[in-house]
């Protein structure tokens, strides 16, 4: 099989093996456990813990795409190279991978958010001015250190990863131990829970898990990748399991479920007063602003790459703008511009909601590229391509049914947002799909 490497990517194998994992883990942990637990916990109710692990199993069946992709093909921005392996250079793989792309912009603001969030808590401060600044602070610093070149970032990634996945399990330990092993979150609440959203909730543990797509989109960086992208896949995976069951159950421990949906965006902190004291209070809060700087750092290190990615295969315009260098230091500001606006203009809620829309519609389309096109030749078994398809458009209806019922302009939002993607990239390509010997053999 041939290796893919975008032209302006960093050298091949500047990314070992730990560092691709702590990576992963990286986006996971600081999205997944301080951004969502809160508002998983508002659509599953007291069995949001449960959330977590069909998140995982919907995110395993979806990660063997990728996997069997990138094995095959490792590249920088290896979800653009997958989508068109599939569909050719046209506006389906364009607008696909421009979604996916969208959704990890997405992720940085969401993540941005959460850390200025925690770190006024202590202060009392819930809103104003101050959370988009701190947001935005958080983004110009993780620019800033990727900048700096792929080894301080996994220098960064993996002495962070150590720190916040020792730490969060130790919250959840000392939690659980101090509540003697009771399930708070589970007393009686006065709002009813359905199926529905329970369904609808593992979107949002769905999007606590793609982090997974960090490492796709490094492959070409990759100590070893037709070995290692699967490998760091599945550690990463599994490493987030224990954590974020770990701390569902902490939470649930110590708050019920009233109190987690009331402090959602900083739910760990509130669950660390009863079970830790002050003093835990406040190294949750340090814990947590570790965690989402350097989830920020890593998910910036990846979107760049595969904006970068889409400039070279030429599924997306560029321009300098004035600016010198090569292009991934362009869309390093890109990036970081789109991010900071989101993190102005949207609260946390809304971020979560526009990115799993986008993160959905995305995986469909790459399931289903990967199944028509190039099971065979990768080796993938299609009913397990096809379960993973399933799985995603069965979360995506019950997601976007609770939003119609409470918030429906933010559905209006993500589907004229999505649809405008496509219909730019038709313009922009003037054609939908494209023969696929054109570029792949």
């Amino acid at each position: 099989m041939q290796h893919d490497q975008a032209d302006g990517s960093d050298n091949q194998g500047s990314i070992t093996l730990g560092g691709a994992i702590a990576m992963g883990t990286g986006v996971m942990i600081g999205a997944g456990i301080f951004a969502l637990t809160g508002q998983i916990a508002e659509l599953a109710g007291p069995l949001f813990p449960l959330a977590f692990i069909a998140g995982a199993i919907v995110t395993i069946f979806s990660a063997y795409s990728y996997v069997k992709m990138s094995n095959a093909w490792p590249s920088s921005g290896g979800i653009a190279m997958i989508l068109q392996k599939c569909y050719g250079p046209g506006a389906v793989a364009a607008g696909a991978a421009l979604l996916m792309a969208l959704s990890m912009v997405i992720a940085e603001s969401l993540v941005a958010r959460t850390f200025a969030t925690y770190v006024l808590r202590p202060f009392d401060i819930e809103g104003g001015p101050l959370v988009p600044a701190l947001a935005v602070a958080v983004i110009v610093f993780a620019f800033l250190v990727n900048i700096a070149g792929n080894r301080s970032v996994g220098l960064f990634s993996q002495v962070m990863a150590v720190i916040k996945i020792g730490g969060i399990a130790l919250f959840g330990i000392a939690a659980l131990w101090s509540s003697g092993f009771q399930f708070v979150a589970t007393s009686p609440t006065e709002q009813g829970y359905s199926a529905t959203g329970f369904i609808a909730s593992v979107a949002l543990a769905i999007l606590a898990f793609k982090g997974f797509t960090t490492i796709t989109n490094s492959g070409g960086e990759i100590t070893d990748p037709h070995r290692n992208v699967g490998r760091a896949i599945m550690i990463s995976i599994a490493l987030c399991v224990v954590v974020y069951l770990l701390v569902a159950f902490g939470v649930g421990s110590s708050l019920n479920i009233d109190q987690i949906i009331a402090a959602r965006d900083y739910s760990l902190a509130e669950a660390a007063k009863p079970a830790l004291g002050q003093i835990g209070f406040y190294l949750t809060v340090l814990l947590a602003a570790v965690a989402t700087a350097s989830g920020v750092l890593a998910s910036v290190f990846a979107v760049s790459r595969m904006l970068a990615m889409l400039t070279e295969m030429k599924m997306i315009p560029h321009s300098h703008f004035g600016m010198s260098g090569p292009i991934q230091r362009h869309t390093l500001v890109y990036t970081v511009v789109i991010a900071s606006t989101l993190a102005i203009f949207f609260d946390l809620g809304r971020i979560a909601s526009l990115g799993a829309f986008f993160y959905l519609v995305m995986d469909m389309v790459l399931h289903w590229g990967v199944f028509r096109t190039r099971r065979k030749e990768i080796g993938a078994a299609a009913p397990v391509l096809l379960i993973a398809f399933g799985f995603d458009a069965v979360v995506l209806v019950a997601f976007t049914a609770m939003k119609l019922q409470t918030d429906p302009t933010i559905v209006l939002y993500a589907a004229l947002s999505i649809a405008a993607v496509f219909v730019f990239e038709r313009l922009y390509l003037s054609r939908w799909l494209a023969p696929l010997g054109e570029h792949n053999n």
